[in-house]
């Protein structure tokens, strides 16, 4: 019989930039499972390693600095190490800055915590000339240190091996106990004793831990505290408010500031001769090379737009033939389609409101999967960061944070992101004023629901610019997000700025499998939701343009002009070719009819007065009604009106050459439409996330406003362009 193996849960935490989510990869390849934490939109990854020994169940915590609940992140990190009690928690270190990084690995080991350091990057760490004695590092904090290189898998074996012998050895943790100097240290044992008289969850919070947490201010735990034990809550508060105010006074700081002090002296003490360096070499890093050329005052603006610029030329050069061989797929659908079924409304639903609906977002995923890839391969070398700390200046500027750059690069400020995690990501920012503005117009970028509007439209409009076209769409994206982000900052959301600081790590060479599963992920989000939500919301807009039906008399009338032609064809064949030109004109005529007797036709054609402004026309505005929900419909909801609106089901094509030989379309009303699509209302996800974020007041604000500034430059451009 063979013996069970043993579950074993570690908890992956780490600074961002750390390696720990390659570690992750590396150690559960396709074995993943994304979604996020149970009510909260922060997403959790979670993977398995099964070994002769055990079955291990991997988390891979959010990115994260401290356990002091600032963020919604360290939230999560911190939540999950005290709720879930996992067997292990393995901290990646980035070995380049091993002080910096041992800051969490404390505040772990204050919460009495299994830990395991995993040294991660030590082959840059040898390439500077650094040794680390990783033994009295480990002998010192009392903790397994293994060394890694995560793009590698080297030391992979060796964590494992550790995390199981950990798991079977477990022992009693004691929380780490630092000095935080005469100040601090009578008043942690007084509150301490406080908590244990008290008999406060002491099988979940350690006394000194959560005392250490109120004199951090941890408005998390202070109001889990006023809200379970209020009596509690009010003397340890008197305590704090007494020591800081004494703090202040004698020694012009604050609790907080004097115990990331006196971390880091613990942890300056304990690397006291594990990191040594061979002082007779005089050597620059690589990465300083490289950046003295990226980062450039001058230069580094200028590659950084030739960087972009050659993302989109290579995305459109290298998906050229498999988003043909993907059309041709969705066309031969079609066909078949028109062959098996007979006519009716299910062979209208199947081919007009399915596979031309769903078929037109599909079948730009080849380019989006190719700008996936290129942009998981800045991210992961570390020049993305670089492009941050390039952009800081011009954002102080306009009266955003430095910090407010990664929400608008993760939203689409390189062209294929997504405004839900943007928005969310603008949580590091301190500043609330700065953070309301950066979330108002991070949906402004270019994210990835837009993009097969814009790659539509550039491929028929601009055949020979195209990513020269793509490339500026993005660029008015940050124009405008920066412009209305002033204006915001300047009336409704006034505020001072905040400094910026960051740390660039250094660059790496992103490995294959690594920058296979990131853009694997983003593709297959863009894919699931094509086959859910917007595979719905296509029948539902086909049923509106199917929808009440033309009544019989008024198709009657076109029927009999139509079999007039078709009785006088077999009697005068001379006239051939014009009756046929009449009897094509009925048709498209009588597809129309029913289109706009419609319900979306109606609507479309109620607002046709006020878009034709713009150049919209009441197809173009059903489409974009479509798009309040999300932006993909818009081209699946063109898809569908364009099929309706066909002579004949034999005669399906891409939309992209019935957009071409479209009278009503010209380059004016393009460009007009890609203004619109970019800047308006954010879609229903991202409006939610906003709301949670801020308010619904600010989440209708983004609504209205967005649109109606998307409305006026898409108007202006198009008056001056048919001028």
């Amino acid at each position: 019989m063979d013996k069970k193996k043993q579950l074993i849960t570690v908890a992956l935490a780490g600074n961002p930039n750390s390696g720990k989510t390659t570690l992750f990869n590396s150690l559960t390849g396709s074995r993943q499972q994304v979604g996020n934490y149970p009510g909260i939109t922060v997403e959790k990854k979670e993977g398995r390693l099964k070994t002769e020994e055990a079955d291990i169940h991997f988390v891979d915590l959010p990115g994260t600095y401290s356990l002091t609940a600032y963020s919604q992140e360290e939230l999560v990190a911190r939540n999950f190490i005290l709720e879930e009690s996992p067997n292990v928690v393995v901290d990646v270190i980035n070995a380049n800055s091993l002080e910096r990084n041992l800051f969490l690995a404390i505040q772990i080991l204050e919460l009495g915590s299994p830990l395991i350091l995993a040294l991660n990057m030590m082959d840059e760490v040898r390439a500077q000339g650094l040794t680390i004695n990783t033994s009295l590092l480990s002998k010192r904090l009392k903790v397994p240190v293994v060394e890694t290189v995560a793009r590698y898998g080297l030391g992979k074996k060796m964590l494992i091996q550790t995390i199981i012998e950990q798991s079977q050895n477990p022992k009693s943790w004691t929380p780490l106990q630092i000095s935080y100097g005469p100040d601090l240290d009578p008043v942690l044992e007084k509150m301490s004793q406080l908590i244990v008289e008290s008999k406060f969850k002491l099988d979940k919070y350690p006394p000194r831990w959560l005392a250490l947490k109120i004199l951090e201010n941890d408005e998390e735990i202070k109001s889990i505290l006023l809200k379970e034990a209020p009596d509690l809550y009010k003397k340890l508060n008197a305590i704090y408010l007494e020591v800081s105010a004494h703090c202040e006074k004698t020694l012009n700081t604050y609790p907080e500031a004097i115990i990331a002090d006196y971390r880091y002296g613990f942890i300056s003490s304990v690397l006291k001769d594990v990191v040594q360096k061979d002082t007779h070499r005089q050597r620059i890093l690589l990465s300083d090379k490289i950046d003295k050329v990226l980062t450039h005052k001058f230069l580094g603006p200028i590659i950084m737009l030739l960087v972009l610029y050659t993302v989109y030329k290579l995305t459109f050069w290298l998906g050229e033939y498999p988003l043909a061989w993907v059309e041709g797929f969705f066309t031969f659908l079609g066909e078949t389609a028109d062959k098996l079924l007979p006519p009716g409304l299910l062979k209208s639903l199947v081919i007009s409101g399915i596979i031309d609906g769903v078929g037109g977002v599909v079948g730009f995923v080849p380019l989006i999967a190719i700008m996936f890839l290129f942009l998981s391969f800045l991210e992961d070398s570390g020049y993305m960061a670089r492009v941050a700390y390039m952009l800081d200046r011009v954002f102080r500027i306009f009266g955003l944070h430095g910090c407010s750059i990664m929400p608008f690069i993760i939203s689409g400020g390189i062209a294929g992101g997504c405004a839900v995690p943007g928005v969310m990501a603008a949580r590091t920012l301190r500043s609330p004023k700065e953070k309301l503005a950066t979330i108002l117009t991070a949906p402004f970028m270019t994210c990835g629901a837009k993009l097969p509007v814009f790659i539509l439209l550039t491929g028929v409009f601009f055949p020979q610019q195209k990513a020269l076209a793509l490339f500026l769409i993005s660029l008015t994206g940050w124009v405008v997000a920066l412009v209305v982000a002033k204006f915001l900052r300047s009336t409704l959301i006034k505020g001072p700025a905040t400094p910026f600081v960051m740390e660039l790590p250094p660059y790496r060479l992103p490995t294959w499998q690594g920058l296979f599963i990131h853009s694997y992920e983003k593709t297959w989000m863009y894919l699931k939701k094509a086959g859910t939500v917007i595979l719905a919301i296509s029948i539902l807009i086909w049923a509106m343009m199917t929808f009440p039906q033309l009544p019989q008399e008024k198709q009657a009338v076109y029927l009999n002009q139509i079999e007039t032609i078709e009785n006088t064809l077999k009697t005068n064949p001379v006239e051939k070719e014009k009756l046929l030109s009449e009897k094509e004109k009925l048709a498209f005529e009588l597809a129309q009819a029913k289109l706009t007797y419609s319900l979306a036709g109606r609507i479309g054609k109620s607002l046709e007065k006020i878009t034709s402004l713009a150049g919209f026309d009441w197809k173009t505005n059903i489409a974009l009604v479509g798009g309040f929900a999300a932006k993909e419909v818009i081209i699946s909801t063109l898809g569908t009106a364009y099929s309706l609106g066909e002579v004949e089901v034999e005669e399906a094509t891409p939309l992209a050459q019935k957009l071409a030989k479209d009278p009503t379309w010209d380059k004016a009303k393009a460009i007009s439409l890609i203004i619109f699509v970019l800047l308006y209302a954010p879609c229903m996800v991202t409006i939610v996330t906003i709301a949670r974020e801020t308010s619904w007041k600010w989440a209708l604000f983004a609504l209205v406003f967005n649109t109606l500034v998307a409305f006026a430059l898409a108007s202006l451009s198009y008056n001056l362009l048919t001028l």
